[in-house]
This record gives C-alpha cells, sequence and structure tokens, in this order.
C-alpha cells in the first residue's frame, strides 16, 4: 500500500500544478453530429511524474473523468443524465450492440442510431463525457437470446453444440459453438468485413458530437480456449495468445475502421477478463493512424471473481493488489490513460463489499485516468448504484463522495 499512497501523493502535486477540472464537453443544442467541437478534439494526454498518464483539456489542467455505464437495457432518460451531472460525475460509458445497429447485413437501424444521438445530446446538454461501447456477452443474440452483442446473421457455430447454465452465463464462452463464433470472427474475411463496416458507419454517424469522448472498441474480449478451461495455465496461455495474435489483429482493423472517419475520437482497447485475475495483458502496442499524437487508451475491467460469483468479497485474498501490479504496467510502457470501464459488485450491503468498493477507489486513484461504474439504475442489489428512491445503495457513499 505504500507504492499506491506515494503514486496517490505524486498525482496529488501533479494535479495542483496543472489544475484539476470537472467540467465536462461544450453543450449546446441540436442533433449531436452536426455541432461541434467534439469532446475529443478537445482532449489530450499527460504523463505525470509517477508515470500514469492522465487525459486534460486543452489549458492541460486535469480531467475529473468518473461515472457510470448506461443504456445497456435502453432504460436511460434525460434525467438520469441530468443526475448523474448534478451528483458531480462527468463521464458516462454508454453500450451499443452490433445486432441492435445492423439487424441485417448493410441495413442500420436508424432509430437506434437516433436514439445513440438522443443520448449524446442529452450528455452534453448536462457537460458529460461519452464513450460508445461496442458491447457483447457470449458473443451475441444467437446464444443468449435478446439483442446484445453480434448478430445472428453474423454467427458461424459450426454446428457445434451450445447449453446455456442459467446459474452460470459466463460459462457459455466455454461452449464449443461460441469458441467456433468468435474464431470465425476473428479469421473469416467477410466477417471481418463487416465489422470493419459497422465501426466507420458509427464513427462516421458520430464524429462531432460535443459529448463524444471516445470508443471502447470491444467489450471483455474473448477466444478459443485450447485444453480444459479450469485449469489456470490453460486458460493465461490461450489469452495470451488471443491478445498477441487475432486479437490485436482485430484492434488494428477496427482502429484503422473508426479512423476513416473519425480522425479525432479516443480508442480504447480492452484486455481479456483475465487482468482481473492478476495476469498481466499481452497486448502489443498500437500505432494510431491519425495526423499528431496518438489518442489510444487502455480499459481494463475491475472485477473479482468471487464476489461475482456471490461471495463477500475478503480483504485478506489480495485481490486489489494483485489486479494492480497486473494492470499498469502495460499502459506505463505504452504511456497510455487507463479508463476503467467497469467495475464494482453485485451488492455493497455486505460489510466486505462495501471495503471493497473503499478499496477499488484508492487504487485507481493511482494508476487510472476516469473509470465508470457498473451500473447506473435504481433497485435492491443487482449492480444498481442507486437504491429504488434514487439515493445512493448501501455501501455506494464513497463513490459518490469521492
Amino acid at each position: 500500500m505504500r507504492v499506491l499512497r506515494s503514486a496517490a501523493a505524486l498525482l496529488l502535486t501533479a494535479a495542483a500544478v496543472l489544475g484539476t477540472v470537472s467540467a465536462g464537453p461544450p453543450a449546446g443544442p441540436g442533433r449531436s453530429a452536426a455541432r461541434g467541437p467534439a469532446a475529443a478534439r478537445e482532449v489530450s494526454a499527460t504523463t505525470l511524474a509517477d508515470g500514469r498518464t492522465v487525459l486534460t483539456d486543452r489549458r492541460g489542467r486535469v480531467l475529473d473523468l468518473r461515472g457510470f455505464n448506461l443504456d445497456k437495457y435502453d432504460e436511460t432518460t434525460e434525467a438520469d443524465l441530468r443526475a448523474l451531472s448534478a451528483a458531480g460525475f462527468r463521464l458516462v460509458r454508454i453500450a451499443v450492440s452490433w445486432s441492435r445497429l445492423e439487424p441485417a447485413r448493410s441495413h442500420y437501424d436508424r432509430a437506434r442510431l437516433a436514439r445513440l444521438h438522443r443520448l449524446l445530446d442529452w450528455a452534453a446538454e448536462y457537460r458529460l463525457y461519452a464513450v460508445v461501447d461496442f458491447h457483447q456477452d457470449v458473443y451475441g443474440q444467437y446464444f443468449l437470446g435478446g439483442d446484445g452483442g453480434a448478430p445472428a446473421w453474423a454467427t458461424r457455430d459450426d454446428g457445434l453444440p451450445f447449453t446455456p447454465d442459467p446459474d452460470d452465463w459466463f460459462a457459455g464462452y466455454f461452449q464449443p459453438a461460441v469458441q467456433a463464433a468468435f474464431r470465425h470472427l476473428y479469421d473469416d474475411p467477410d466477417l471481418r468485413r463487416a465489422q470493419a463496416d459497422l465501426y466507420t458507419t458509427v464513427a462516421r454517424e458520430l464524429r462531432g458530437a460535443p459529448a463524444l469522448l471516445g470508443y471502447d472498441l470491444f467489450n471483455e474480449p474473448f477466444g478459443p480456449v485450447a485444453g480444459d478451461p479450469a485449469d489456470p495455465a490453460v486458460l493465461a496461455a490461450a489469452s495470451a495468445a488471443l491478445e498477441r495474435g487475432r486479437l490485436a489483429a482485430m484492434y488494428r482493423r477496427l482502429i484503422t475502421a473508426v479512423r476513416r472517419a473519425d480522425r479525432d475520437a479516443w480508442l480504447f482497447v480492452e484486455p481479456t477478463v483475465l487482468v482481473g485475475q492478476g495476469v498481466p495483458t499481452r497486448l502489443p502496442g498500437f500505432t494510431d493512424p491519425r495526423p499528431g499524437a496518438d489518442r489510444i487508451g487502455y480499459a481494463p475491467h475491475f472485477y473479482d471473481t468471487a464476489v461475482e460469483a456471490g461471495l463477500d468479497w475478503d480483504p485478506s485474498g489480495g485481490f486489489v493488489e494483485a489486479y494492480t501490479a497486473a494492470v499498469t504496467a502495460y499502459p506505463r510502457a505504452h504511456r497510455l490513460p487507463v479508463l476503467v470501464g467497469e467495475w464494482g459488485p453485485p451488492s455493497a450491503a455486505t460489510p466486505g463489499n462495501a471495503e471493497l468498493i473503499r478499496r477499488q477507489l484508492t487504487a485507481m486513484r493511482a494508476f487510472a485516468a476516469g473509470w465508470t461504474m457498473w451500473y447506473w439504475c435504481r433497485g435492491d442489489g443487482g449492480y444498481c448504484a442507486l437504491t429504488p428512491d434514487g439515493r445512493p445503495a448501501p455501501g455506494y457513499g464513497p463513490v459518490f463522495a469521492s
């Protein structure tokens, strides 16, 4: 913990010199893609003395980028954006999915794109930055139903079996059919083109939106596992191979695809979820084809597997320390700002999970340029940050006070 405290002290010193600003992007009425300047164009990266790279405004002030994920379930209202802003948050991560945006090949859902414009308009009105997250869980709608992730028309399962586990949705990633679908997405030229076309289309639609900071290029990437995924060594080897090979190639394609339409947006790459188990990423560095300085960032998630499975957090397990050690070397080596795209327990009403939130907030102050917690909603547990009457949920007080 001494290392974390020292890094935090250096950060506070740097912030005092540079200034810290909570103001968001330019506000203004009208269709988001038709007005400017875009938030991304005003945001630069600065590496501090402690090695952490932060995001700064055009006056060199460190941006206070804290906030929440929203709209995976199409529930977000203007009142939600207003309340987020009023609570002092300045960043939202908006989930979109390929199946919703392009339900049939080359047919884009104009109503869905209009909703995305509307969300960005509200974000700009309330001076919030927005990251658009290309979201997926267990590949897509073909396996989990609904309209999340990749569309059925972009799913090739080789006729292999898929048996969902109602008690463990994540286990679906290890099903043969799902692994085949990921393999085809990474390898098949026509699916590569289709995915790249989607990203170019969305970037063309949204470029110039005042609230738009950038894109999280692929949520929680996964891929084939050769061997028993219950063996940690097998899983780690598969993750490393994916990150060095197929996933890195995908990110290069998607960076190029976005840059065909937008040279200003920040582009965030994610490692596999094994970083949450203390396994450092094996992603290579990436080159940004835009003129001028690169605008590429790193967007790991910060979840404890045992807590995700429903247990109360055990502070003696060393999770936060192992995660911090695993997550920091890659962005420091490549001078990338870290945006923790997802973090938070299913509920913080228990003592251990409440302490986990406090520890995570402390850790992120030392290595992250910003974060978006999962999830802005009202409810009793289920990751909701708010109670049904709109107050901070039990254990979430430090999030709203940070």
